[in-house]
């Protein structure tokens, strides 16, 4: 999808293709690279991209807003944490909308911990399990688990027609 906007971009707005290829360029570099704890400031940065990305194949329909508290830029998060859960928001919540929704995405401290918070507009709370693998979900807490055990919240809820996935360390 991402490939076939930049095509169509290439005669009509060049410099957008190209800000495009960049953007991809470094999601793939991260997707290759050694998985690690990076700062979330990085992370942040690299799901701006993504979304950049996502917003040029969705158009207005796609809105993120961005809650960031300056005092967590420097946590350390696994590399690829945000990034498929803000994918599997627009995947899930933004696309299937023909008016499209709002992501949000927050990041805050709370006492001694880090927590995070996407959510998203739900079409209908019965079909929630049934459109998706669980797999990203899955792979992330795993992750998050091996990092910091013993130390994590992992929340999910569905609430006034959102989805809210909220997740503590």
């Amino acid at each position: 999808n991402s490939m076939n906007s930049i095509a169509s971009l290439i005669t009509i707005d060049p410099a957008r293709a190209e800000g495009m290829v960049e953007d991809l360029s470094d999601l793939f570099r991260a997707s290759l690279s050694e998985p690690g704890l990076v700062p979330l400031s990085k992370e942040l940065d690299l799901c701006r991209r993504f979304v950049r990305i996502e917003q040029t194949r969705i158009g207005e329909r796609l809105r993120v807003v961005w809650e960031i508290d300056p005092d967590v830029l420097d946590v350390k998060v696994p590399s690829l944490l945000l990034q498929p859960l803000i994918e599997n928001a627009i995947y899930h919540g933004i696309q299937p909308l023909p008016e499209g929704g709002e992501v949000r995405v927050s990041a805050k401290r709370a006492g001694e911990q880090c927590r995070l918070e996407v959510s998203n507009p739900l079409l209908d709370p019965k079909t929630l399990n049934t459109k998706g693998h669980g797999l990203a979900l899955d792979n992330i807490h795993r992750r998050l688990s091996a990092y910091f055990e013993g130390t994590i919240g992992w929340q999910t809820e569905v609430d006034h027609g959102r989805y809210l996935l909220r997740i503590q360390f």
